[in-house]
């Protein structure tokens, strides 16, 4: 019995892994889809497209699904009418909630968003009740690693054009605004950096606590926000005690 029992919690290990798997899959898709819309089907003179595929491969996505997705996005297999969309909110205790969203269903989306924020104790806003509490950057995150040159990198970045650089326990975060941003990567890697992360944000000016019992309802409007097949990108101000 003990057998059929660690089997079965394998399996559904396994398939909730699938499941959280074939969702990423399908957020980087849609994203790909815009991305050729928006610069075409070539990511040598397409850098969003190139970024989207570089995060895809990361992300062990087969190659096929990214040629379909690039097929969609020029007309070839059809893509339905995909658009981006920011939708904003409030989470309990008043934490503001950015969402870039990609839908073919404005009022569905928006339907499915609100259910979610009421369940967690939040609400979905008005266009702009809280966009003006972030700024939208370039951020790149460098992890220390044994014999890393850390004011060498630094001073790289600050070369490169990086508006703000500041060493953490075990990283290095550069901030760039969005136009340096791919100027100020491309340097870094070219000078040999491995870069962490690499990506344009929403960056709060400010962050905000909650309480014990807004931070846990807090967690799990996140995570169901993160969970829907349309979100994209979940933004707050939150500040986890963690």
């Amino acid at each position: 019995m003990s057998g059929h029992s660690k089997w079965a919690n394998i399996k559904h290990k396994k398939a909730k892994m699938d499941a959280q798997k074939g969702k990423l899959y399908t957020k980087l898709s849609k994203m790909i889809i815009v991305a050729v819309r928006e610069g075409g089907p070539d990511p040598n003179a397409n850098s969003k497209l190139r970024d989207i595929i570089e995060k895809a491969r990361e992300a062990n996505m087969p190659n096929d699904n990214i040629m379909r997705a690039i097929k969609r996005g020029s007309g070839e297999l059809g893509s339905g009418n995909l658009e981006e969309v920011l939708y904003e909110g409030y989470g309990p205790g008043g934490a503001a909630v950015l969402l870039e969203v990609m839908t073919d269903n404005r009022n569905r989306t928006a339907g499915e968003l609100r259910h979610i924020f009421d369940k967690y104790g939040g609400n979905l806003g008005e266009a702009g009740c809280v966009a003006w509490m972030f700024e939208k950057k370039g951020l790149i995150i460098i992890e220390k690693s044994s014999g890393i040159d850390v004011d060498g990198v630094m001073m790289l970045a600050i070369e490169a054009g990086a508006e703000d650089v500041e060493e953490q326990e075990d990283s290095i975060e550069i901030t760039t605004s969005t136009e340096r941003f791919e100027a100020v990567r491309n340097f870094l890697q070219e000078k040999g950096v491995e870069l962490s992360t690499a990506e344009i944000t929403y960056l709060p000016k400010t962050t905000l606590n909650l309480s014990a019992k807004d931070s846990e309802m807090m967690e799990k409007l996140l995570e169901a926000l993160d969970d829907h097949d349309d979100v994209q990108n979940v933004y707050t101000n939150y500040e986890s005690d963690e």
